[in-house]
This record gives C-alpha cells, structure tokens and sequence, in this order.
C-alpha cells in the first residue's frame, strides 16, 4: 500500500507543478479544495470523470445545500442546471472539511450523472464509479475524520466488493431506498 501512495504522490507533484493542468482545472472550479481534488483524480488517470465534465460543461463548487431545500440539508451533492441551461455539481458545504480524496469521490460520483431526470441506471453506474474511485484513492495509511460520507465510501466499496456480475449489491441498495424510489420513480 505505501507504494501505491508513493506512486500518486509523485504523479501529484507532476500535475501540481504543470502550468497547463492548473489552468485545466480552473475551468471547473476557482474553489482550491476541490481544484485539488481535480489534481489528484487527474493524478490517477481519471479521464472519465473529466470527459464528464468537459461534456456537460460543469463548474463544481461548496454550497449551503439546505438553501436550495431543507430536504437536501443532508445531501452529499447535487447536479443542477441553471436557467441559462448551465451545469454544476454542487458540493454540500458541510464537506468542506473533507479530504480530497473524499471530495474526488463526490466530484466522480456526480460527473456520471448527465440526465435531465436520473434514471436507475445512471445512478447505480455513478454509485458504483464512487466507489471505485474511493478504493483507489483511500489511504489506508491516513486518519480520516469520521462522517456520514467516510461511512458512506467505505460502505459503497464493501457492497462493491462482496457484488457478482449476476448481483449487483450497490444497484440493489438503490432500488431498496425510499429515496431512491421516490426519485428514480421505482416500483
């Protein structure tokens, strides 16, 4: 595992240190948090999630969720679209805190996402992209602080580990939510 870290450490510095990549990522984002989550996705070779985002446009910022709704308090994040028709992932201000690579994972998560209206599908590959991405980038070495979304990766990652081809554990989690089956109009 401490080559592992070693390795995105050092893919890190590259990309860190690259003027072109820096400017890259400020089409995303102006927020230094998540510019450095954006940094270490790029460092692990994350094209999809950028694919995602350079095709839908995106710009990724913390935001107060609760002042869209109440009910979004305790979201992770959202992806919306303005009355201009443009794209954001909204992160929930109360992760500002969070570390990058749990940030990367929402930014992941939220990139798969391209529907005007999520369907089952798209959500069930999104979950499943934040959860791969989560067991790249978790350190095993690092002390994270303890909240709803470590347990939420953490979970996301044993339910992807213990799925076959023919169960697919995260995708039965969603269909199971009441959320979920509200949202994706689930029967």
């Amino acid at each position: 595992m401490k080559i592992k870290n070693f390795i995105i450490a050092i893919a890190m510095v590259l990309f860190l240190t690259s003027p072109a990549f820096a400017a890259y990522v400020d089409t995303f984002t102006t927020d230094s948090s998540i510019k450095t989550s954006l940094e270490l996705l790029q460092s692990i070779g994350a094209d999809e999630v950028f694919n995602n985002l350079e095709e839908n446009c995106v710009k990724i910022s913390f935001y107060d969720l609760s002042q869209i709704s109440f009910s979004y308090a305790n979201h992770f994040a959202i992806n919306s679209v303005d009355s201009m028709g443009n794209r954001y992932i909204l992160i929930n201000s109360k992760y500002r805190k969070a570390s990058p690579e749990e940030i990367a994972c929402i930014i992941a998560h939220e990139s798969f996402h391209k529907l005007a209206v999520a369907t089952l599908e798209e959500e069930t590959l999104a979950t499943q992209k934040e959860a791969h991405y989560w067991g790249i980038l978790k350190d095993e070495d690092k002390d994270y602080d303890d909240s709803a979304l470590l347990s939420r990766l953490d979970g996301l990652v044993e339910l992807s580990d213990a799925s076959t081809q023919d169960n697919d554990l995260i995708k039965e989690k969603i269909t199971r939510s009441s959320f979920y089956r509200a949202q994706l109009a689930i029967r």
